[in-house]
């Protein structure tokens, strides 16, 4: 049924989920883009969720690729464009990095991909 290898697809769609998971555990303390540029600790904050973004946006590559684009499609719920774009971003413009931008993100998005990526995991793994 599948055209690619789904224990391997099933590992990072894992890994993924874990960076979902640290992400959230990081932004608990958070209550505005604010408290990342406020403190040395909130800057702490801020690498460390940049980070984890650029692992989920790498592994997201990585799953289009192994997948021949074609798993990301079957799930239009995510802006798969966006999540590799924001590691560009980060990765590529690091001193320009917009912390009321990562907030929204770990706002707004981060629930959302985390269960859709379970979603994911359910239904490949049936």
């Amino acid at each position: 049924m599948y055209n690619y290898d789904i224990e391997l697809v099933s590992d990072i769609l894992n890994q993924i989920l874990d960076a979902t998971q640290k992400v959230t555990t990081r932004f608990e303390s958070i209550k505005s883009a604010n408290d990342f540029t406020s403190s040395p600790e909130g800057m702490l904050l801020l690498d460390a969720i940049c980070m984890q973004l650029i692992a989920i946006g790498e592994s997201i590559k990585n799953i289009d690729k192994i997948t021949d684009k074609y798993l990301l499609t079957n799930y239009p719920e995510i802006d798969w464009k966006g999540v590799k774009g924001l590691r560009d971003i980060i990765t590529h413009h690091y001193f320009d990095i917009d912390a009321e931008e990562i907030y929204m993100v770990c706002k707004l998005h981060i629930d959302p991909l985390a269960n859709t990526i379970k979603k994911m995991l359910d239904d490949i793994e049936k």
